[in-house]
Formats: C-alpha cells, sequence, structure tokens
C-alpha cells in the first residue's frame, strides 16, 4: 500500500520550506538571515494559523461540545490517583 500526502503532511513541508527558504535567502543574497527568517517564518505561522483555523482537525463545532467522562481521559492526564501504587 502506497503513502499518500496528506493535508497535514503538506502543512508540515510547507512549514520547514518556508524556514529553509529564509535561511538560504540569507546566506545567498545581501538580504540578512535576521531579516529573511522572521519574514518567511510569518509565511510559515500563516500556514499554521491555515491549518488550525481555516481547516481545523474537526468536522464539525458540534464535536468541540461533547464532554468527556473521566474513564475515558488516558491516565498519564487523569487527576484519579493510579490503582498501580
Amino acid at each position: 500500500m502506497a503513502y499518500s500526502l496528506q493535508y497535514y503532511d503538506l502543512v508540515l513541508i510547507c512549514i520547514a520550506v518556508s524556514l529553509a527558504a529564509g535561511a538560504l535567502i540569507g546566506m545567498v543574497t545581501s538580504v540578512s538571515s535576521a531579516l529573511a527568517v522572521p519574514a518567511l517564518g510569518l509565511v510559515a505561522a500563516a500556514f499554521v494559523g491555515h491549518a488550525l483555523f481555516v481547516n481545523g482537525p474537526i468536522e464539525q463545532t458540534d464535536d468541540l461540545t461533547d464532554e468527556v467522562e473521566l474513564e475515558e481521559v488516558p491516565q498519564v492526564l487523569s487527576p484519579l490517583e493510579s490503582s498501580a501504587d
């Protein structure tokens, strides 16, 4: 079975490429790295913002109102004491 790129894979690639492009531009042109990396870091932040708020990881906003039972919380995050003590 071949692996196919998903949306969030592409977002991670775009973040890495934009930051690497900032570093590369800073090295090979007269634009300083102190300017190029943060400028393209804003582009990376735009990709993150799009992935979180425009094309978020939930299907519907109704998913946000579902309550989680305390027993369903992973033991690492649970405020209940561990029974293995």
